[in-house]
Order: C-alpha cells, then structure tokens, then sequence
C-alpha cells in the first residue's frame, strides 16, 4: 500500500492531501528513508512522522484497504 494512503487509513493523518504534502515536506520517513507519496509500506515497517514540535514513530502491524475508525489504530504500534 502506498504511505500516503496508509497514513490516512490508519487515521494517523486525517486527510491523504495532507499525508501527500507532509511526504513531499520530507516529514515523513519510512525505515529511515525519507518518503515519497508513492513509496509502498509492509507490515514490519517503521514509520515516523513529524507534525511540527510533535514527532510520532510507529510499526506497521497490517496493512488493509479499508478500516473502521474504531479499528484504525491496530494497524500500528506506537514505539
């Protein structure tokens, strides 16, 4: 799945233009990597994000299409 829409399934980001804007910023990394809109994400992944002064770092533990909003944060673990 392509980070910027993993980011908005999984609720870390509300909204996929913003997930897209905030990869082109270079705030988002995955495995270390600074991440393009269309880099793909696995389960076991590491993900940082960063909003500002607030910096977010998590795994991905599943990776699906669709989630329901109470479901979204089992597909990531905070670190």
């Amino acid at each position: 799945m392509r980070i910027d829409k993993y980011l908005k399934v999984s609720r870390l980001i509300k909204r996929r233009t913003v997930a897209q804007e905030a990869c082109d910023g270079g705030r988002v990394t995955v495995n270390g990597r600074v991440a393009k809109p269309s880099s793909e994400v696995k389960v076991g992944d590491t993900i940082e994000v960063r909003f500002g002064a607030k910096y977010l770092r998590v795994t991905v533990t599943s990776v699906d299409e669709k989630t329901r909003p109470d479901a979204a944060a089992a597909m990531y673990e905070e670190n």
